[in-house]
């Protein structure tokens, strides 16, 4: 999504039960009102046009911790009419961002980005309240979820009293400023799935949703010191990075298994780096020149594709049309050629936060852009939508080019 620094940055190319039971009835929040929702068809009707929503460091929402849960409530409310305004159906809503959560877990505490204090019960029931209000708008809601990241610090001391993480000091690999699960122990996937199924079975959301995040973004000169897992459970590989893989693979298959066996309708998918890998590397791969998601972060997104271990796919195709390390029009292609015949959905992740942005590339200073990119990707029937990031661009929509969009493409205008 973006690389998460010491402060948010957007990602360059070139270069237990934890909150009282009162919570859950908090107003117009909760399982039960959750679960009285109806299920939105607009996706299905129209395409998924989507946003995302992100937690993680007040990114999106709410705006600093600390807010009153009437403040807090209200934000959200903004985001999800802006949303309904725009013409967008369908919130990628981050209620796991950090081995916390926005709901009354069994598993983990509450979200520090809340009240300011990891585990501190915020007095209401943020996941249960956005679900009712999106299907309440008609919007489709995907709880998204990060596997593996701890925290944006590395001192396993400032982590809530009881936390999984510090109960299990073995499972932790500090790494680049951050501690991480490890992803190579057995017990680790067996405990983020369970925390992140906690939600899905709790509550009516639409989709389970994963970002790019799985081994960390390579951080230089810096190690991540997985040792004694490969040691005990990488016997059989030729080398450590088809290890990393296979344990990559084994998250997302059995979470898409798992995710199926809930009862109900829920949709998984990944929004990975758009880059599986380059034809440099592989003739399989795209006409592109970064970073590698199969080689780097060891996620083979494209065997997930071809083996059905997801019901969709939104690549980040951060770039725009003719940019040369990474150009959205080859890239955009590859990535339907790729899903086609497998049953599995493309939408593509549109970069809304470059649109204006003045440290940006002179092609994004121009708000027809990503119309453009709409054009273009209308030319492939594999192409079933398309998702903005981030929540608040969306509101601000600076350069207006999500104004454009909305014009350009979904029948309307957004109100000035």
């Amino acid at each position: 999504m973006r690389r998460i620094t010491q402060r948010i940055t957007r990602r360059g190319f070139a270069a237990g039960v934890l909150g009282a039971a009162s919570s859950l009835l908090a107003p117009g929040g909760g399982i039960l009102a959750a679960q009285a929702a109806g299920p939105p068809a607009r996706a299905r009707r129209t395409g998924v046009r989507g946003m995302w929503l992100a937690t993680v460091a007040n990114l999106d929402w709410p705006t600093r911790p600390g807010l009153s849960p009437a403040q807090q409530r209200r934000q959200l409310l903004d985001l999800f009419d802006a949303a309904v305004e725009r013409r967008l159906n369908t919130v990628f809503f981050q209620v796991r961002s950090a081995a916390d959560a926005l709901w009354p877990s069994r598993y983990e505490p509450w979200a520090q980005s809340l009240t300011g204090e990891q585990g501190k019960n915020p007095g209401w029931d943020p996941l249960g309240f956005a679900v009712s209000e999106a299907h309440r708008r008609d919007l489709e809601l995907h709880a998204w979820f990060n596997p593996y990241r701890i925290s944006n610090h590395a001192e396993a001391a400032r982590l809530a009293p009881g936390h999984p993480a510090r109960r299990h000091p073995d499972w932790v690999i500090p790494y680049g400023g951050r501690l991480y699960y490890d992803p190579g122990l057995p017990e680790v996937r067996g405990f983020v799935q369970e925390a992140m199924l906690d939600a899905v079975r709790g509550y009516p959301v639409d989709g389970v949703h994963f970002d790019d995040y799985f081994y960390p973004y390579p951080v230089a000169k810096q190690r991540f010191c997985d040792d004694a897992a490969f040691k005990k459970h990488g016997a059989g590989f030729a080398d450590r990075a088809s290890w990393r893989r296979d344990n990559v693979d084994r998250m997302v298959r059995e979470m898409k298994e798992r995710v199926a066996g809930v009862g109900r309708p829920v949709r998984f998918g990944v929004s990975p780096s758009a880059i599986w890998r380059n034809k440099s590397t592989d003739s399989s791969g795209s006409d592109t020149h970064g970073l590698q998601a199969y080689d780097s972060l060891y996620a083979d997104t494209r065997r997930w594709v071809r083996e059905g271990w997801i019901d969709y796919i939104v690549p980040q195709t951060y770039w725009n049309i003719g940019f040369p390390a990474a150009d959205y029009a080859k890239l955009v292609p590859w990535w339907a050629q790729t899903v086609t015949g497998t049953g599995v959905d493309l939408y593509i992740g549109e970069a809304l936060y470059r649109a204006g942005d003045p440290a940006q590339q002179t092609a994004w200073q121009d708000p027809a852009e990503l119309s453009r990119h709409l054009t273009l990707a209308r030319r492939y029937r594999q192409v079933g939508g398309h998702v903005f990031f981030s929540a608040r661009d969306v509101v601000h929509d600076r350069a207006g080019a999500l104004a454009r969009v909305v014009r350009d493409h979904y029948g309307g205008a957004v109100r000035p």
